[in-house]
């Protein structure tokens, strides 16, 4: 499945039925992922909860058309605020819980902190990013060290078209001195207006619980949490069913209760 914005085209997927028949949850991939890297969990999710499951490759990534290197280092807030919310118009998608890990959940909260889109009912966020912390960037020096000189490069290559635009437009912005100004997400965090959801795994190699205790201290909404003892960058692929169980929870209560005040 592939759609077009802007002339260019965009590599999605969906599982279950369509927004016309049901709530959809919008899958935004983390800062070196695609649609097929999102492995099993979206097929899972959407036996979870019955709703509607897409994901989709930003451009530059999977087999999405490429996009210029350097990117800018509001890269996130770009995504956010030109390409999301035509994604989602282009998906013909109602109503709608975004699902984002990483970056994408960065993305999710810029997103919902920018805009009172009606169609979205909540943010589930995954590992995500509201500032920069020193260590996150040393792992990410040492992700381009291994880009360079290790199997790192071949094993991106086989999930992504232009291999070189997703990881260098990525490594390049969070290794640019001027790139912690531009990730402070506090101000879009006080803007948000719907309930959110964080996932966090208490070994994450790219972010202490300090992201969680931010959204906590600034939000306005409800927060919920869920923190995962011995679970790094990915809690969807390392702790599936924990995971699972709360994006649906969440998801079904905020979703069924939006249908039950529109009946």
């Amino acid at each position: 499945m592939s759609f077009l914005l802007d002339g260019r085209r965009i590599e999605a997927a969906w599982w279950g039925p369509g927004p016309e028949e049901a709530p959809t949850l919008v899958l935004l991939h983390e800062g070196l992922g695609c649609v097929a890297l999102w492995r099993d969990f979206p097929a899972r999710l959407q036996g979870a909860t019955g709703f509607g499951v897409v994901a989709y490759s930003r451009f530059g990534y999977g087999g999405s058309d490429t996009t210029p290197v350097p990117r800018p280092l509001d890269y996130m807030q770009v995504e956010a605020r030109e390409v999301l919310g035509r994604v989602l118009d282009a998906l013909g998608v109602r109503h709608a819980v975004l699902v984002g890990h990483s970056d994408g959940a960065s993305i999710a909260l810029i997103y919902a902190g920018s805009f009172q889109d009606r169609r979205v009912r909540g943010i589930a966020l995954l590992a995500p990013h509201v500032m920069v912390e020193p260590f996150c960037t040393e792992e990410i020096a040492r992700a381009r060290d291994r880009y360079r000189g290790g199997d790192l490069r071949a094993r991106l290559a086989r999930y992504h078209r232009d291999v070189d635009a997703a990881f260098l437009g990525w490594n390049g912005a969070w290794l640019d001195p001027g790139f912690p100004e531009a990730l402070e997400l506090q101000p879009e965090i006080a803007h948000v207006r719907v309930p959110i959801l964080v996932v966090q795994g208490e070994a994450d190699p790219y972010g202490t619980l300090e992201h969680l205790r931010i959204i906590e201290l600034e939000a306005y909404c409800p927060v919920d949490s869920l923190l995962l003892p011995g679970v790094g960058h990915a809690p969807q692929l390392e702790a599936p069913e924990a995971v699972l169980e709360a994006v649906a929870g969440f998801s079904d209560r905020i979703l069924r209760l939006h249908e039950a005040v529109a009946g």
